[in-house]
């Protein structure tokens, strides 16, 4: 049996580079309209779904946030970058899916981002077909920082918690594969995290390329990938 059955992946930020790309919507969509959306703001809502991103802004600027109106510029800035862009896909992606298929790993995606905006870029990245299964920020109650994403990846593809990977950037993921019992593996994109979470988290890694090395040399390892975090 191997020692971990199934590998969940974040999107934005961990597969895609687009953190930087929603971080320069957001700002622009937030001065078109008045607003001053700068990048500690942004960095807090990070791995929030849409339903926690709305209470997230008004605590900044009040129960008049016009929320609706900005993330509609901050919508059209984005879908303009990749249309004429493409997707921009972080290194060591393709070569992880490939690890993880030739060892008969299962994958799935977790992501906040809304169902049609997650497939359109999983689509655009050449992997929507890829995963056993893609669950999205939409389709559940609680949005990261709570565990309800991966909780329900893990029971919709019948593996326990416990022999789940998790990779994530964002510290409310990290935080939610914590809080789902799951080992969670940060590999940082804009911001490094914290000490706090560096006491709490499995492993941190650079980037893909290293997190399929350190998978690949579990496999072949004698020892428990659990007893090694406990």
């Amino acid at each position: 049996m191997k020692k971990f059955s199934l590998v969940i992946f974040d999107m934005d930020g961990l597969m895609f580079d687009t953190e930087k790309l929603s971080l320069h919507a957001w700002e622009k969509a937030g001065k078109e309209l008045g607003y001053n959306i700068d990048e500690n703001i942004i960095a807090g809502a990070r791995g929030l779904n849409s339903q926690d991103t709305v209470p997230y802004f008004q605590k900044y600027f009040g129960k008049s946030f016009p929320y609706s109106a900005v993330r509609k510029i901050h919508s059209a800035y984005f879908e303009e970058y990749i249309q004429k862009h493409g997707i921009p896909v972080k290194k060591g992606l393709y070569e992880l899916i490939d690890f993880l298929e030739t060892e008969s790993i299962p994958k799935a995606v977790a992501t906040s981002t809304a169902r049609e905006k997650a497939l359109r870029c999983l689509e655009l990245g050449g992997v929507k077909d890829r995963f056993d299964l893609i669950v999205c920020g939409d389709e559940v109650a609680r949005g990261k920082p709570e565990p309800d994403i991966f909780l329900k990846a893990a029971e919709k593809l019948k593996c326990p918690p416990e022999n789940c990977i998790v990779l994530e950037d964002s510290e409310n993921g990290l935080r939610a594969a914590l809080k789902a019992g799951m080992l969670p593996i940060c590999v940082p994109d804009l911001a490094k995290p914290s000490e706090e979470i560096r006491r709490l988290i499995f492993k941190e890694f650079n980037s893909l390329y290293e997190v399929r090395d350190f998978l690949e040399s579990e496999l072949n390892s004698s020892f428990d990938i659990k007893e090694e975090w406990a």
